[in-house]
């Protein structure tokens, strides 16, 4: 079905995989177009509550490719602008999801590829992978990308690494919070994952998609009666839903929810 991408349904895990390790698994617009349908499809699946966004091959991915930028120096604005749009839209539906979305980091990630990492909700990379935010260096930024790396590492270790364009290493990913954890080897890279999808299907489905939206809506925002107030009715809500009446029942039951059964 894809050309770039490979899909996969395993149990309730929707599997996405960058395929394209003789170019690095860098993007052009077949690859994005790609990735957002099937991400798409994965939201939209009742059967996958869970996606993992993986790579084949010694990179995870390494930003744009060289084709594609050559193609893009021709373009003039209004074709730059829908060519950025498709990045733009692939990469909200990553942070959008409504299911949890983990980064399977097995080798380096450059510019956008960072940019995928960042829009998860989770990610994990072995100890050898590299980083870096390149765009300058071509007379370009990160733009983009930028919202999603600004949020993950802040705005202070953005500017220095979107104005230096320096790598930095998987332990600088996980002190500054692009990563969340970091293993030896691509073996502990599945276990990590694993471990992480199993502590999430004890969630309700429900609730984690709520999760991420009031996440959204939190972020960066002042205490104010109007957040208080938002807040307040999110949680009447889920009080009140089949989900949250189910969940509660079975906690003071002291059974498993349906969502576990």
């Amino acid at each position: 079905m894809y050309q770039s991408i490979l899909t996969e349904i395993d149990a309730v895990v929707g599997i996405v995989t960058l395929n394209r390790p003789e170019r690095h698994n860098a993007f052009d617009e077949a690859m994005i177009a790609e990735l957002a349908e099937a991400l798409l499809s994965m939201a939209s699946d009742p059967a996958v509550r869970v996606v993992v966004i993986s790579s084949i091959g010694k990179s995870f991915c390494a930003g744009a490719d060289l084709n594609w930028m050559r193609r893009a120096a021709g373009f003039d604005f209004e074709q730059n602008r829908r060519d950025a749009g498709e990045l733009a839209e692939m990469l909200r539906r990553i942070a959008e999801c409504p299911k949890p979305v983990i980064a399977r980091v097995q080798g380096p990630a450059y510019g956008g590829g960072v940019g995928v990492i960042a829009a998860c909700d989770l990610a994990v990379a072995t100890f050898e992978a590299r980083f870096a935010l390149t765009e300058v260096k071509l007379g370009l930024i990160p733009a983009v990308i930028g919202p999603y790396v600004v949020n993950a590492i802040g705005e202070r270790y953005a500017r220095r690494y979107m104005l230096t364009a320096e790598a930095f290493s998987a332990a600088e990913a996980y002190r500054i919070g692009l990563i969340h954890e970091m293993v030896a080897d691509e073996a502990a890279l599945d276990a990590a994952v694993g471990e992480w999808v199993e502590a999430i299907l004890k969630n309700g489905p429900g609730a984690l998609s709520e999760a991420k939206a009031l996440i959204r809506a939190i972020a960066g925002e002042p205490l104010s009666p109007t957040l208080i107030e938002d807040t307040v009715g999110r949680i009447a809500r889920l009080r009140v839903s089949p989900e949250g009446q189910e969940g509660i029942a079975a906690f003071l039951e002291k059974r498993k929810p349906n969502w576990m059964q």
